[in-house]
């Protein structure tokens, strides 16, 4: 491993210059950079090497011969330092903040780090708002602030990103490698592709294949080195209904190094604490209905979270769902969203002109807000990624990877979630979130779960008990013809686990049998306060999320984390 500091990059033009290293087999894994090294056994481990992107599933090339699952043994992360033996470093983080440079926010970005770092993440995403001003003036001048609070705040990791304005679509959160190219690439992305600056909100096909274009751009970006990495997570998908199932599909054929996955649960999750000590409102801000725009078959339920999380994820056997039983790889995130923060006490500096500066000016001392629906980054929602190492390019890669778990008010402290051969005892053995375990068919497997509970009182200054803990399995029966699909009729919540008070740590196992067919295993548990049957009904999932009531849904008397999945393919 000594020798990955002098590369000597093939020249491609003989191959053709659209394949990327990672994916040219004729370039050896030795002279890959880190991040291409990674890419690489990141595809082999999905099955996706030598597969073209647009088709890409865990199933293609499934039989393929290079498939090495060494990339897959992860450790249930100690934290801190370089990780070895394919351990992981557990590092907390959230992809969706928002600063003085949004037209609909307040705090600068030193605010918004030091409360991320106090509040316990490793690493934030800066994401103001896609929009004439911002692509204009905005993207260069949060820079500075940026690279200044960077070396500011040497143990948190900053990354510049922009909350995009799909076109034909929502909001998603798209993020760059920190690079001398990062404003040069986020101010072309912005100005070619936002829906806000190029008049392409509306909903139409050519919208749509702009939005796809766009996320091609940034996969190119990345293959000719401007940039290290590039990511897209689609933000609160079901709000405004949006976000249909085949332009989701389309987002994540595009590029799927590129576009790795969803909000499982929206910010802004203390709009819903009741008046008048709260806003009084939806949480999450999902309070809407469908209108012209909106995908004429979700249901009126989508329009609510569900538990505090979106309705894509929450609903066993529903759009997520129907996106793993394709075997596409499709990751969930949550965040704070972060514009006001509730109970907070600034507002906005005087003077301000917003149009003609690109910000605001700096925050002032103001009168408490208890009308405000966010919580700080940290406070309330964490995306934990399973990391190689502590850095901007390792926190990208597990992303990408889906070594993904999240949880709300701190609810669990740790997740080690794998699956194994039934013989096979080794620690770290197996595959672990996001990953492939490929076995002969028939081979014996079981699901291991080792979960930290919390031990220490969380920002709301009380310790969070985990109740009960699900285990959700469905086939994975491929491509579906319906590209608007957006159920998976065999996914059921196949097991669950009472959580005994007074343990630090417990640790759960589930025999998934004799597997003959390609399938996928994913765990979410709750503290147990509100559930209900699920939309599907109780035979596939008994006790699930209950729907959020309209200002009245203390977002701390519903804690839930989830887990990314892990395929089995058998052959």
């Amino acid at each position: 491993m000594g020798h990955h500091h002098h590369h000597h990059h093939h020249d491609h033009a003989a191959t053709g210059a659209d394949v990327p290293a990672p994916l040219d087999l004729s370039v050896p894994d030795a002279e890959l950079s880190p991040t291409e090294a990674s890419r690489r056994t990141f595809l082999r481990n999905a099955g996706l090497l030598g597969a073209g992107a647009a088709a890409s599933s865990v199933l293609a090339g499934g039989h393929a011969a290079h498939a090495a699952p060494a990339g897959d043994h992860a450790g249930g992360g100690t934290g801190g330092g370089q990780a070895n033996d394919g351990e992981f470093v557990w590092l907390a983080g959230d992809h969706h903040i928002h600063t003085q440079y949004s037209s609909d926010a307040i705090y600068r970005v030193v605010d918004q780090a030091k409360h991320a770092r106090a509040y316990g993440l490793d690493w934030i995403v800066i994401t103001d708002h896609g929009n004439a001003t911002h692509a204009r003036i905005g993207v260069e001048k949060v820079n500075p602030d940026i690279v200044a609070t960077r070396r500011e705040i040497k143990d948190l990791l900053i990354y510049q990103g922009l909350e995009w304005n799909i076109p034909s679509a929502e909001h998603g959160t798209v993020w760059v490698q920190p690079s001398p190219n990062e404003v040069a690439v986020l101010k072309q992305f912005e100005t070619d592709y936002d829906g806000s600056v190029t008049g392409t909100s509306g909903s139409s096909p050519a919208n749509e294949a702009l939005a796809v274009a766009g996320i091609k751009f940034l996969a190119e970006e990345v293959r000719n080195r401007r940039i290290g990495g590039a990511l897209f997570l689609a933000n609160h998908p079901s709000r405004r209904g949006v976000d249909s199932p085949h332009e989701m599909r389309a987002w994540r054929d595009a590029d799927p190094t590129v576009a790795v996955g969803m909000e499982g649960a929206p910010g802004h999750q203390a709009a819903s604490l009741p008046a008048p000590n709260g806003p009084g409102r939806g949480r999450g801000y999902y309070e809407g209905s469908p209108s012209a725009a909106s995908f004429p078959g979700y249901p009126l339920e989508s329009y609510r979270t569900w538990g505090g999380f979106d309705w894509m994820t929450a609903t066993v056997g529903g759009l997520w769902d129907s996106l793993l039983a394709e075997g596409k790889p499709w990751w969930i995130s949550v965040n704070s969203d972060s514009h006001f923060n509730y109970l907070g006490t600034s507002m906005r500096g005087p003077g301000s002109d917003f149009n003609a500066n690109g910000k605001y000016n700096d925050p002032v001392y103001g009168p408490l807000i208890t009308t405000a629906g966010d919580f700080w980054p940290g406070q309330y929602g964490r995306t934990h990624v399973g990391a190689k190492a502590f850095g901007y390019r390792a926190v990208m890669d597990a992303m990408r990877a889906g070594r993904v778990w999240v949880d709300h008010g701190g609810l669990i402290r740790g997740l080690d979630m794998r699956v194994r051969r039934l013989n096979d005892q080794r620690p770290g053995a197996g595959a672990t979130l996001g990953g492939t375990l490929k076995i002969k068919s028939g081979t014996s497997v079981v699901v291991t779960l080792d979960i930290d509970l919390a031990t220490v009182p969380n920002w709301a200054q009380f310790v969070p008990k985990l109740a009960r803990v699900d285990l959700i399995v469905g086939d994975v029966t491929g491509p579906v013809t319906d590209q608007d699909t957006f159920t998976a009729p065999t996914a059921r919540v196949a097991a669950s686990f009472e959580v005994q008070p007074g343990r630090k740590r417990v640790s759960f196992s589930y025999p998934l049998g004799r597997v003959d067919r390609p399938m996928y295993v994913r765990v979410r548990g709750t503290d147990g306060n509100r559930s209900a049957p699920g939309l599907m009904g109780a035979t596939v999932d008994p006790h699930g999320p209950a729907m959020d009531v309209l200002g009245d849904a203390d977002p701390w008397l519903d804690l839930w984390f989830y887990g990314n999945p892990i395929w089995v393919l058998p052959s």
